[in-house]
């Protein structure tokens, strides 16, 4: 996909439904949309690998664990759920977010609480003059990593090992991809084919996360 675009546009809420849409970045790493309209639910259930989950827009309350309590996960949320946990969700405005089944052992940075809802911007920092870096969870067949990027600042043209896609988080930047410009802006996001030519070139302060599936 040669532009940008929001999860949203993908997998439209419609009433009454959940609705789930597969992403189609790989076999090796499960990674779907959802969306649900006001009012619905998905019942509790419980993966043998670890389950992340992104929030897009609107707002879902996660239920974690046999006793639990209600995580609510609104857009630019991370979630991650460890394996073998109960997890379900409900909605009384409507919700859209990004699920993520790692089918493989993982490692994830000790600064992420399973279980607990967390703004992923706010877990990485600008550094001056600077491209930072955050590996959130990981294994040989994805990444899911964060950037943040000082005023200035930005990756020369280079090709993606694998399907990626970005979620812009705060700020805006300008993606080269291909040969052509495209401008992204926090709420957006852009996707890269293995092997495609791409650049990031900050507006500005820019932080964004970046999913990228290893096949």
């Amino acid at each position: 996909m040669d532009s940008v675009f929001t999860i949203e546009q993908l997998r439209p809420i419609k009433d009454g439904m959940t609705i789930s849409r597969d992403a189609k970045l790989g076999t090796k790493t499960s990674v779907t949309y959802f969306s649900l309209a006001k009012e619905t639910s998905i019942s509790q259930e419980c993966y043998d690998m670890t389950s992340v989950y992104i929030g897009a827009s609107g707002t879902a309350d996660f239920l974690i664990g046999e006793h639990p309590k209600k995580q609510p996960l609104t857009g630019g949320d991370l979630l991650i759920v460890p394996a073998g946990t109960l997890c379900g969700g409900e909605t009384a405005s409507g919700s859209i977010y990004t699920e993520i089944i790692m089918k493989k052992e993982n490692l994830m940075n000790s600064m992420i609480k399973s279980g607990e809802v967390m703004k992923l911007k706010d877990l990485i920092s600008y550094e001056e003059g600077s491209i930072s870096n955050l590996d959130v969870v990981g294994n040989d067949s994805m990444k899911f990593v964060l950037m943040a990027f000082d005023e200035g600042t930005g990756l020369t043209p280079h090709r993606a090992p694998g399907n990626a896609i970005i979620f812009a988080l705060e700020g805006s930047a300008t993606i080269g991809y291909e040969g052509t410009d495209y401008t992204i802006s926090a709420g957006e996001n852009f996707r890269f084919d293995k092997n495609g030519l791409h650049s990031v070139t900050a507006n500005g302060r820019f932080k964004m996360a970046l999913l990228l599936v290893l096949e």
